[in-house]
């Protein structure tokens, strides 16, 4: 079983690429391949709109998004974090997002599970509309959104590293990744 966790921030090392650590870490007790993909290491050029996909079947640009495209067709579940830059997904993982367009009739995610995690500067940073976005690109890809404890995870942290002093927020990473693993079963 392979769990494929996407950090969407662009900052290395950042507070939703922590989180997204701790919830990878369920995965790795229970033996499972763990992929993690850091677009902050990556370069994933936007989508075009030229729609040259719908006849070709895959994207012309060729980037780093080749392999993405690989690990989402490999991967059992999905995990994406991702801070609110300005109330939305950043530039990065929109792009990604976009791009799936090219493979959307190869249904690379479909039944698969997904989880989300955001942090905002803020308690109102626009946690819950990330979530939202990354919930809304998994059930258009036809997947199935998991949740943490209620939702996806969202967290408050403004510096990097602050949310290594939020042991609740780490606890609630791994919640959702438990909660993934215990779905599974009833998925497969």
């Amino acid at each position: 079983m392979n769990i494929l966790g996407i950090s969407g921030t662009p900052r290395k090392g950042g507070n939703s690429e922590i989180l997204l650590n701790a919830a990878m870490e369920p995965f790795a007790e229970n033996g499972w391949k763990v992929t993690k993909i850091l677009l902050s290491e990556k370069i994933i050029n936007c989508c075009t709109g030229c729609e040259a996909c719908c006849k070709t079947k895959k994207c012309f640009i060729n980037d780093e998004m080749n392999e993405i495209y690989d690990a989402l067709d490999k991967c059992d579940a999905l995990i994406i974090s991702a801070p609110a830059y300005y109330r939305n997904v950043p530039a990065q993982l929109k792009a990604v997002m976009d791009r799936t367009f090219a493979v959307r009739e190869k249904f690379p995610l479909k039944g698969k599970l997904g989880g989300a995690i955001c942090v905002g500067r803020g308690q109102s940073g626009g946690q819950c509309i990330v979530l939202n976005i990354i919930h809304n690109y998994y059930l258009s890809c036809g997947m199935l959104c998991v949740p943490g404890e209620l939702n996806g995870v969202s967290a408050v942290a403004d510096k990097p590293g602050d949310i290594l002093n939020q042991p609740q927020r780490l606890e609630q990473a791994r919640i959702l990744g438990r909660n993934i693993l215990k779905h599974i079963k009833d998925v497969r």
